[in-house]
């Protein structure tokens, strides 16, 4: 059997008819995740055990109902969170995967750029979260730079332990310096967070999808960053999404900086060559 008895038991009384075609999903390094037939449906769910990732499937539950409440791009939709007998579990639509064509890379775009105008006045969000399978603190902060330095570098740094040396830390710290100068200034927007190659869908009708979301108020650059360190998206994406959201001179300068979290983080998981390119980033502090 794919699914643990306990969530197996509890689906087939809750969709009131035996479960069909459980099969597993490949492609996530954290969840357990498979896909499943109910009534002539198909489904997704993915589950941990609680004990090994408190509430990381409530927290994509949260940010999920946050992107899906701006009513700007899709989500898939949620039809259970809960936790049952020790194992956490989200069961949501299954999308029919597509391939993206221009007009999806052009549409992705302009959805970013709206979810990006979803602002507020404090960076962070009430409640912390996961990035990969890190937690994620969002403690709120009136500035990013602020924000920044104590909510995502510091923290990555910690968990480095003694793996870089004092001569990269001050590094680090006379970088913390220049970032009020380095930062443009600007309103916090709702960010998926973690948005890379591996984190949309391309629907069957080439509709975009956003799923495994680590949402929070950010600096729209920092996503925008974010999304070139992967090998990045269609030209076409970025094109679409300044049509609206025009971005402030000098960005390409400031993307090493803004991925130095997402490197840490990789850092963090892997190990590897991730502690090179961060190097490479700060060497020039």
């Amino acid at each position: 059997m794919v699914l643990p008895i306990e969530i197996h038991d509890f689906l087939t009384i809750h969709f009131d008819t035996g479960l069909n075609g459980v099969d597993p999903v490949m492609g996530g390094c954290i969840n357990s995740a498979a896909r499943f037939t109910a009534h002539n449906k198909q489904y997704f769910i993915k589950w941990n055990k609680e004990s090994d990732f408190p509430k990381m499937l409530d927290t994509e539950y949260r940010g999920l109902e946050l992107i899906q409440a701006v009513n700007v791009i899709r989500v898939p939709e949620v039809i259970l969170n809960k936790e049952i007998n020790g194992y956490s579990f989200l069961v949501l639509e299954f999308i029919q995967h597509s391939y993206p064509n221009d007009e999806f890379w052009r549409e992705f775009g302009i959805q970013v750029g709206l979810l990006h105008q979803n602002r507020t006045e404090k960076f962070g969000l009430e409640q912390g979260n996961y990035i990969g399978s890190l937690n994620q603190s969002n403690k709120q902060a009136l500035d990013w730079s602020s924000f920044f330095i104590e909510q995502r570098i510091l923290p990555q740094l910690e968990l480095t332990g003694l793996l870089f040396d004092a001569s990269d830390h001050r590094r680090f710290q006379r970088m913390f310096k220049e970032l009020n100068s380095i930062f443009p200034p600007c309103k916090p927007s709702l960010l998926h967070g973690d948005l890379w190659n591996g984190n949309f869908i391309v629907g069957r009708d080439r509709t975009p999808y956003l799923i495994d979301p680590s949402v929070y108020y950010g600096h729209r650059e920092m996503e925008l960053a974010f999304t070139r360190l992967f090998g990045g998206f269609d030209l076409l994406f970025y094109k679409s999404y300044q049509s609206i959201n025009q971005l402030e001179k000098g960005f390409s300068s400031r993307i090493d900086i803004y991925n130095l979290y997402p490197l840490l983080v990789h850092a963090n998981l892997f190990g590897g060559g991730y502690f090179q390119q961060i190097r490479q980033i700060i060497k020039k502090f």
